[in-house]
C-alpha cells in the first residue's frame, strides 16, 4: 500500500516540530515541513479575525499531499484555507487549541491540561512529540566517552525565557545552586544541554560555575540531548517547556521540574503540572534527592492509533 503524504506546518520552533513531524512519523506519513511566513500585517491578528485567503501567507504550496498537520497560530489560516481548496480530497490535524471553530479541521489534538472538548478532539497527557525509546538507545553512547563510571548522572535541561517566566539572573542563580547542593555534593556527575531557546549568556555561565568536571553542552546537539536522556539517573527541566518535560517522560526516569516565579498568570502550566505530578512522573526541584518510577508515556503512538481508527472509519485512503 502506497503511504500517505502529509505536509507540516509549524512557525520553525523545536516544540512545534516535535510534535508534528512525531504525529507524521507515528502515522507512517512521508513528509515534508513547511515553516509558514504570515504577510506583515496579518502578523498582528488573531486567527480568529483573519480572513482564510493565501494572501494572508508568503507560503507558495504547491506540493501534492493527503493529510495536512499543523501546529501554531501562524499555521492555523494555511491550513484551513488549503483544506477549503481542496475540499474533499484532504485531511487536517491541528496539534494545540487553534483558537477558531474546531470543525474548520477533521481533527485536533490538543493536551489533556488545555480542558479543549469536542467531537474532533483527541487529549494527550502532555505534548506529543518526536522522541522514541529506539532513537534514544541509538545515541545513548554519544557521551560516554565524557561520563565518570564512578559517579551517577542528573542531566539538567535548559528551556528559555517566555511570556510567563523571565530567567532572571538570580532565578538561573537559584537553579545552579540547587543542582550543586543537591546533586554534585552527593557523588553526581552534571550533564548540561541548552535548547534553541537557551540564551548565550547562561550557557557561558554554567561553564564558569560548574567545575571541569561536568559536562556542559555549548550548542544545539540532537545527540547529546538524546544520550543526556538515556544516561541520566535524574533529570531535571526547567519549568517553561512542557514539550522537554513531555519528551522525558518516555524514558520513564524520575523528573524534577525547576520551578520559577511567573511574570503572568501560568494557570495552563499548572494543571500540567498536577497531571503530571498526577501520574507520578514529576516532582518539585527542592531540596533533597527521591528515586521513584512510573510508566514510560508515549501519547504520540496512542494517539496516532486513534488517528488511524477514525481515519479508516472515513474510509480515507
Amino acid at each position: 500500500m502506497t503511504k500517505l503524504k502529509g505536509l507540516l506546518l509549524t512557525e520553525g520552533m523545536h516544540g512545534m516540530i516535535s510534535q508534528v513531524e512525531g504525529l507524521a512519523k507515528a502515522l507512517d506519513l512521508e513528509f515534508v515541513h513547511e515553516k509558514i511566513e504570515l504577510n506583515n500585517f496579518w502578523k498582528l491578528l488573531p486567527p480568529k479575525i483573519t480572513p482564510v485567503q493565501d494572501f494572508v501567507f508568503k507560503n507558495k504550496i504547491n506540493s501534492n499531499f493527503d493529510i495536512i498537520i499543523s501546529c501554531g497560530r501562524k499555521s492555523v489560516i494555511p491550513s484551513i484555507y488549503l483544506k477549503q481548496k481542496y475540499k474533499g480530497k484532504i485531511l487536517n490535524i491541528h496539534i494545540q487549541d487553534p483558537k477558531v471553530l474546531l470543525n474548520n479541521f477533521d481533527f485536533i489534538v490538543a493536551p489533556e491540561h488545555d480542558g479543549l472538548i469536542g467531537q474532533n478532539v483527541l487529549s494527550s497527557k502532555g505534548a506529543i512529540h518526536y522522541l522514541t525509546i529506539n532513537e534514544l538507545n541509538k545515541n545513548e553512547n554519544y557521551l560516554t566517552p565524557r561520563i565518570n563510571n564512578q559517579k551517577k548522572l542528573v542531566s539538567l535541561i535548559i528551556g528559555g525565557p517566555n511570556k510567563y517566566y523571565d530567567y532572571n539572573e538570580q532565578i538561573i542563580n537559584d537553579i545552579f545552586l540547587k543542582i550543586e547542593k543537591i546533586f554534585l555534593k552527593n557523588s553526581y556527575q552534571l550533564i548540561l544541554v541548552p535548547s534553541m531557546r537557551t540564551p548565550l549568556n547562561i550557557i557561558e555561565k554554567a561553564k564558569k560555575y560548574f567545575n571541569k568536571d561536568q559536562i556542559i553542552i555549548t550548542n544545539i546537539d540532537k545527540k547529546a540531548y538524546h544520550s543526556a536522556l538515556k544516561l541520566a539517573d535524574h533529570i531535571v527541566i526547567t519549568c517553561d517547556s512542557t514539550s522537554m518535560i513531555s519528551e522525558a517522560a518516555i524514558t520513564g526516569t524520575p523528573i524534577y521540574v525547576a520551578q520559577m516565579p511567573a511574570v503572568q498568570n501560568d494557570q495552563r502550566f499548572k494543571n500540567f503540572f498536577s497531571l503530571f505530578k498526577s501520574l507520578n512522573i514529576i516532582k518539585e526541584l527542592n531540596n533533597s534527592i527521591e528515586s521513584w518510577s512510573y510508566t514510560e508515556l508515549n501519547e504520540t503512538n496512542r494517539i496516532a492509533e486513534q488517528l488511524k481508527n477514525r481515519i479508516k472509519q472515513n474510509d480515507f485512503s
